[in-house]
């Protein structure tokens, strides 16, 4: 982090919602490893936790600006950017961590590669494992391999962490990289209008990126550098909320990038779940009418896009 006479080459962007330890270490890792010159901006989307008084009291060279609703992550990424000094902007979930060495990494791979428009780290689980945080563009085939992938490494089935491991060992160019710890050129981000606030929660990252690459810029995946991250903290008390915008996410996703008739598949193939679940949680009692609220919410989403195509 930087003191009142540096001048960062660098903002470092952290939103938060409920998830006050978690930001306690994301923070204190950017203060003993960001490693150059770096401002903090700290977007906290209406925690009840004091989250943001925490910050305050014990990182108060951080910026802190406070939502009084949740805004979702795009938007509050955005507030953080206009916010951001030098030359680079740094997006870091609250439930991530750096090691020592991962942001000069980051920045070394910027620095020597005017045309990179981001670069991401490579991501690991609190116990070592690698994750999944970087992929092929979203049509359904290629997110199958990746879900089958996703959930293998989740089971810590030995083929798929393999597969996972030796994926993650190279330096390469994936279509997208995930929004959990990325390092962007602001230049680039200016060039494309930031993030997607029409994303609330969910593939807002491979929708940035996916423009950024039309835009010529390009995105940059380097085991040079590496993070912890805790995976999904802020939404775990919430876990319906999440469900409910992912779908809504993807939706949108396949709507912006993969035409009409792909669209139209996923929103069947949403609905139709959404309908048969509701059926299969009729009957008496509270957490059988939860259930059925909860689809038919998922319906209701599945239906209004198709009403807006």
């Amino acid at each position: 982090m930087t003191s009142a006479s540096d001048t960062p080459r660098l903002t470092a962007i952290v939103v938060s919602h409920n998830t006050r330890e978690d930001l306690r270490r994301c923070l204190a890792s950017l203060r003993a490893h960001s490693g150059i010159p770096c401002r903090v901006v700290v977007v906290d989307n209406d925690s009840s936790d004091g989250s943001a008084d925490l910050v305050e009291k014990e990182f108060p060279e951080a910026r802190v600006i406070r939502n009084r609703e949740n805004v979702g992550f795009s938007r509050a990424n955005n507030q953080g950017l206009r916010e951001a000094a030098g030359a680079y902007a740094l997006i870091l979930n609250s439930d991530a961590e750096l090691t020592p060495g991962a942001l000069p990494a980051l920045v070394a791979r910027l620095d020597a590669g005017p045309r990179l428009g981001v670069a991401g780290p490579r991501t690991l689980s609190p116990d070592g494992t690698v994750q999944v945080s970087f992929g092929p563009a979203l049509t359904p085939r290629a997110e199958w391999r990746q879900r089958r992938l996703v959930r293998g490494v989740k089971r810590r089935d030995p083929a798929a962490l393999k597969e996972a491991m030796a994926r993650a060992a190279v330096e390469h160019e994936p279509d997208w990289l995930s929004g959990s710890c990325l390092l962007a050129r602001k230049d680039a981000l200016d060039a494309v209008g930031g993030f997607d606030e029409g994303f609330f929660l969910y593939e807002e990252d491979v929708d940035l990126c996916l423009r950024l690459r039309r835009a010529g810029w390009g995105v940059l995946f380097t085991p040079a550098a590496e993070v912890v991250h805790h995976l999904g903290r802020s939404m775990q008390t919430d876990p319906a909320r999440a469900r409910l915008e992912y779908h809504r996410s993807h939706l949108r996703f396949y709507r912006k990038h993969n035409g009409p008739v792909l669209a139209a598949a996923l929103r069947a193939f949403i609905g139709a779940g959404a309908a048969l679940g509701w059926l299969l949680s009729i009957g008496p009692g509270p957490a059988r009418r939860q259930r059925r609220r909860q689809h038919a919410q998922v319906l209701g989403v599945a239906i209004a896009t198709a009403a807006r195509a």
